[in-house]
């Protein structure tokens, strides 16, 4: 098998191909392949998987997943000028990365991927939250995907492993970790991208839950989550009072003392009172 070494370095496939980070696309390239390595090792064992890439850029993490072992590499660029990098890559592991230049936003992957599944990715930070909220509420559970191996920036990633009474718990803590173990599992200082970030960032993986760790209507528990942390310094029944004239009788029933505040509360009372309010 053709390994990481017999490509260039990072920085020369970035000179040769003209490939200046853009702020527009949220690009921020890591260049450190022992790095990069790191990272797809985090994905796990990948030689029996196929593996979604989101924004590859010049390819540092597609490397990484490749000299893992990774069966097959989804790469979704939408930067045109990041293809000869790209295709660089695919010569180096024939049949086994696949490019397509376009809005991931858009793409449906799974025309191209076949089970089991993970996703890897050093997510654009413009989109990077968007498409984890896409991936943690498809309209049937257990998803497409095995476990998400995915770069944030560091709030944003404390947000998703946050805990009931942290300024950082809200939606996002919620949606990820009803229905997937989530931890931080590696850290990075701005220095390590080029351009530096001006904050730290973090990789977090999830693994997904065969089902939902509580019982509960997504579309009913998605309002109800939304609702209380729209005012989170509001009491309950203040800030949820547009679920039901007898909130209050709801929010009790539900074993929920009606002046808490919604980062009190853990992920079983919120189902406990989405099924309340079902």
């Amino acid at each position: 098998m053709p390994t990481i070494d017999t490509l260039p370095p990072l920085r020369d496939v970035i000179t040769t191909h003209g490939l200046s980070a853009k702020k527009s696309l949220g690009q921020n390239f890591l260049l450190d392949l022992n790095l990069t390595a790191k990272i797809a090792r985090q994905a796990g064992d990948l030689t029996h998987c196929d593996v979604l890439e989101i924004g590859p850029g010049p390819g540092g993490l597609t490397r990484g997943l490749l000299a893992e072992g990774a069966r097959r590499v989804l790469a979704i660029e939408k930067d045109s000028r990041c293809l000869p990098a790209l295709a660089e890559i695919a010569a180096t592991y024939p049949d086994r990365l696949h490019v397509i230049n376009g809005d991931a936003l858009d793409i449906n992957p799974l025309d191209h991927l076949t089970p089991p599944i993970r996703i890897a990715a050093n997510l654009p930070y413009n989109i990077g939250t968007e498409l984890l909220v896409r991936w943690l509420t498809p309209p049937t559970w257990p998803p497409f995907w095995d476990s998400l191996t995915l770069m944030f920036q560091r709030e944003v990633a404390d947000r998703i492993v946050a805990k009931p009474g942290s300024k950082a718990y809200g939606r996002l803590a919620i949606l990820a970790q009803w229905r997937a173990d989530a931890r931080i599992v590696m850290t990075l200082p701005p220095e390590a991208f080029t351009p530096p970030p001006k904050i730290s960032s973090a990789v977090v993986h999830l693994t997904a839950l065969p089902q939902p760790r509580y019982a509960a209507d997504p579309a009913v528990l998605s309002r109800v989550v939304a609702m209380a942390f729209n005012q989170r310094r509001k009491m309950l029944r203040s800030s949820l009072k547009g679920l039901a004239l007898d909130i209050e009788d709801r929010l009790v029933a539900a074993d929920i003392t009606p002046t808490d505040r919604a980062e009190t509360l853990t992920i079983e009372q919120f189902c406990t009172l989405a099924r309340q309010l079902n």
